[in-house]
């Protein structure tokens, strides 16, 4: 709770970048009922786009899209300068092998998640990623 007088902290922003509409809607309404602010992408392109030229606290990305991919996505965006290349980011799959979670990890994912992501599982990890408790 602020004090009196005082504007409250923005909520966290955060760009959900997955092509499939149904898993950005189910992201969408379990972050913002947890208090964050979202925008969406359909793939790593336009994810790209939008990364740099909004500021964003998190990004929960799939692997799998057309145009650019998850890993993809990552690569380049860990590529760039800071502050852009250090946004926290949350990779999500239906794919469950080690090698997904290495690759992930190599791409510059912070956490892979295997689908279908628990809501309490998505939000806890969205809220460490950003520094927020419940």
């Amino acid at each position: 709770m602020s004090e009196p007088g005082t504007v409250p902290p923005a909520p966290p922003r955060v760009l959900v970048v997955d092509d499939a509409s149904l898993v950005r809607l189910y992201y969408r309404g379990a972050l913002e009922r947890a208090g964050f602010a979202v925008d969406e992408a359909l793939n790593g392109i336009e994810g790209l786009e939008r990364v740099l030229t909004v500021a964003y606290d998190l990004l929960v990305v799939d692997v799998n899209m057309p145009k650019m991919d998850g890993f993809s996505f990552l690569r380049a965006l860990r590529g760039r300068e800071p502050p852009v290349r250090s946004i926290p980011a949350l990779m999500t799959s239906t794919e469950a092998g080690e090698g997904d979670r290495e690759t992930a990890r190599s791409a510059g994912a912070n956490f892979y998640l295997v689908k279908p992501v628990p809501e309490e599982t998505l939000v806890a990890h969205a809220r460490a990623l950003v520094g927020r408790q419940a």
